[in-house]
């Protein structure tokens, strides 16, 4: 009868054994499950806003966006090139250069915003100028974000493209575009 008990016992502690070891695998492959996709992608989309400036446009030439991605390296984001006259986006009101571009998850450390020749000045008298940008065409304007890109989500940054600050006179009628350009936001929607 001592027996009878015995293999009772060890029947039940195999079936305790083998419930343990079930419940431990499906630990094991859900938290597996949850480590992150190495090929998963995040969204960014850029807009673009100014603070008041004392001339009635000042207007910039957009013809490239980049960021520095940590694996991908300079990477061009499609977008909504053309001239945008700054004092346009003002109080809030924003411009969007590029809009749920694709990219994969992994920090984001500068985006490089990137104009061309097209850009000018109307002063209050009205009179018109031209602006040149030392190296706008050639390496870019370069703002430092550090941010990291989120699986399945989209990045949204605002710049700020201070139009009081960027404009200087260099002379009687002559005037230089020296962009004052800074992240105003950066959220994770």
């Amino acid at each position: 009868m001592l027996n009878l008990k015995n293999s009772e016992i060890m029947k039940t502690f195999f079936k305790l054994i083998a419930v343990v070891l079930v419940f431990t695998s499906i630990a094991i492959i859900t938290n597996s499950c949850k480590k992150e996709d190495p090929k998963a992608y995040g969204q960014m989309t850029v807009k673009m806003t100014d603070a008041p400036a004392d001339y009635l446009e000042v207007n910039i030439d957009v013809i490239g966006v980049q960021v520095h991605h940590e694996s991908s390296g300079w990477v061009t984001l499609p977008i909504n090139a053309g001239v945008y006259n700054l004092l346009d986006l003002q109080n809030n009101v924003t411009t969007v250069l590029a809009t749920n571009v694709q990219l994969p998850v992994g920090k984001i450390s500068q985006i490089r915003l990137i104009l061309g020749s097209n850009n000018s000045l109307v002063t209050i008298q009205p009179d018109t100028f031209d602006l040149k940008v030392p190296s706008g065409e050639e390496s870019g304007l370069k703002i430092n974000l550090h941010e990291t890109i989120q699986p399945h989500s989209t990045m949204e940054i605002v710049l700020d493209f201070d139009a009081a600050a960027s404009v200087v006179e260099s002379g009687v009628g002559s005037y230089h575009l020296k962009p004052v350009i800074k992240v105003k936001s950066v959220t994770q929607l």
